[in-house]
């Protein structure tokens, strides 16, 4: 495998300007922009999309990094620096409370209400033009800006909550507010939904948004809630409710229906050579790539912070981008990792630090060249053709159609195997799924226990010996295609994967399938406020295999 060396330089941070006391005094009391036209509410729409990267917190908190400054197999530690204290707490399960810069749930918390916002003041347009018999003028936009308020919240909810656990025992559980309405008032006290509600909300949102999407309303649809990215958002919200039917439907949408040809959406990114880590990722996150469904530009410094002490090395890098799988492995194909990565792996250091997969590299915008300050950008692939396809498989294995969902892994396994060498690889097959995922290989974590039917348990719908080695396939395959985006944290959510982290040269942290840490701590400022925070103190509620996930239940009484 060829491995690449890349240099790493830190810039400073932009300042923000401040406007003179005079120039203040002669403005006129109100210059608030009128939202009176399709046009004006487009562009305000601009920003109801995510600007903030949770892949920082969310990978940190995963299996998919460790801590060279802990013990390997052989003893051997690093004394490596971290590049904010946050990445060690969030590492450890800890509250994230030294800071509120990029990457902290605090800007996380900020920047999608801020975008919520944005969508309500966009639909408080939209109604006043509807009341003035307007309405046909906007309704692509009313679309984009319910899609946006659902997605925001379903961000938030998964992020500060507990997963979800049913209709019944998400009663229980303490969310965030749903905001449907532009807030008038300066100081207001917002308290905690149950998740129940919040998901509901999130569906009125959905199915009312969806019929209004119209992709001949975009300059360029890709950056936008487009037919195919709403529905790619339908499917992955439905998935993590275990609606399987409406997942697997939502899905096939998102793949192009019924006739759809998911095989022709798939990247045809892994059959290039790059000689940069720039034109690798200009390649991977190219609105012209037809697998990129939406793409999400953010503020985010989350490639500075992983390739030192938290880095994808060890156990993590081998049950991810350098693991063996079903149909490659050292002895088929000569590799020590896919070769779809040949070439596209790097180091950060020193190999031994542990290896990346430059997706995720930032964009850097000057706002001065000579100061060489300015802003960090990272664009994300929000949605792509080959986790929706993901989706699918795990749906129908749900459903008990393993011969659907081994087409749909087979189609992603064979995308990968389009490279620049010629390798004779297997094809994926039943034997070879239910052969590998007997049991963990290597002890790398491939292959977990699976507590999905204690957090959320669905009637008719229990995890059993037969779909097993489908849904080790389905969770490893996704793993590998997500590494860095954030949605291994979900996964190991949903499904109570109890993971430990080794933190330092002593301490080990266990996460519970049950664990409240699984829900990150309510931002400091904002409990400062008035509002209940998260109880996030490791404990076992209810015991043996009947138990559920009721955490934090006191709390909606407050």
């Amino acid at each position: 495998m060829k491995l690449n060396k890349l240099s790493y330089i830190a810039v400073a941070v932009a300042f923000t300007g401040l406007t003179a006391c005079d120039d203040f005094l002669d403005a006129a009391p109100d210059e608030r922009v009128t939202i009176d036209s399709p046009e004006k509410v487009s562009l305000l729409l601009v920003d109801a999309y995510p600007g903030a990267n949770l892949s920082g917190l969310c990978e940190f908190s995963s299996d998919n990094v460790v801590d060279n400054n802990s013990p390997d197999e052989n003893g051997m530690r690093y004394n490596l620096s971290y590049f904010d204290r946050q990445d060690l707490e969030a590492y450890s399960w800890e509250d994230v409370v030294s800071n509120m810069d990029t990457e902290s749930p605090s800007y996380l918390w900020e920047a999608y209400y801020h975008s919520i916002a944005v969508a309500n003041e966009a639909l408080k347009a939209i109604a006043e033009m509807e009341a003035q018999g307007r309405g046909d003028e906007v309704q692509a936009q009313k679309g984009e800006a319910l899609m946006c308020r659902a997605y925001n919240h379903f961000l938030l909810a998964n992020l500060f909550s507990m997963h979800y656990a049913g209709e019944e025992a998400s009663k229980q559980i303490p969310s965030v507010p749903y905001m449907d309405k532009v807030e008038d008032k300066v100081l207001v006290n917002y308290e905690r939904e149950p998740l129940q509600s919040v998901y509901a909300k999130i569906e009125k949102d959905i199915l009312d948004g969806y019929p209004l999407i119209n992709d001949g309303s975009y300059s360029v649809p890709k950056y936008h809630f487009n037919k195919k990215a709403a529905a790619a958002f339908a499917a992955r919200f439905y998935l993590y409710k275990r609606d399987y039917v409406n997942a697997e439907k939502w899905a096939t949408e998102a793949l192009g229906g019924e006739s759809g040809n998911p095989a022709g959406m798939m990247r045809t990114f892994w059959s290039k050579t790059f000689t940069t880590p720039d034109a690798l990722v200009a390649a991977y996150t190219s609105a012209q790539e037809q697998s990129n469904l939406m793409l999400v530009a953010t503020h985010s410094t989350f490639f500075r912070r992983r390739g030192e002490r938290f880095a994808l090395n060890r156990e993590a890098k081998d049950a991810t981008i350098y693991c063996e799988g079903p149909t490659w492995s050292t002895a088929l194909t000569n590799y020590y990792c896919h070769p779809c990565y040949s070439g596209k792996i790097y180091v950060r250091g020193s190999q031994e630090y542990g290896l990346f997969f430059p997706k995720s590299y930032e964009i850097f915008e000057y706002t001065d060249k000579v100061a060489g300050i300015g802003f960090v950008h990272i664009v994300r692939c929000e949605f792509t053709a080959e986790e929706v396809l993901l989706t699918r498989a795990e749906a129908r294995i749900w459903q008990n159609n393993l011969t659907g969902a081994l087409e749909d892994l087979r189609t992603w396994d064979e995308s990968r195997q389009k490279i620049p060498v010629a390798v004779n690889f297997p094809q994926l097959t039943d034997e070879r799924i239910r052969d590998f995922y007997k049991e963990d290989k290597g002890g790398f974590g491939i292959v977990k226990p699976l507590n999905i039917d204690r957090v959320n348990p669905v009637d008719g719908k229990a995890l059993n010996a037969n779909i097993e080695p489908y849904l080790q396939c389905v969770l490893h395959f996704r793993r590998i295609e997500t590494i860095d985006d954030g949605l291994r944290w979900f996964d190991i959510k949903r499904y109570g994967i109890e993971i430990t982290h080794k933190i330092g040269a002593t301490r080990i942290e266990h996460l519970t399938w049950n664990d409240p840490r699984r829900a990150f701590q309510i931002p400091a400022e904002v409990i400062a406020a008035g509002f209940a925070p998260n109880d996030r103190k490791p404990a076992l509620i209810g015991e043996g295999a009947n138990c559920v996930q009721l955490p934090n239940s006191a709390l909606m009484a407050k």
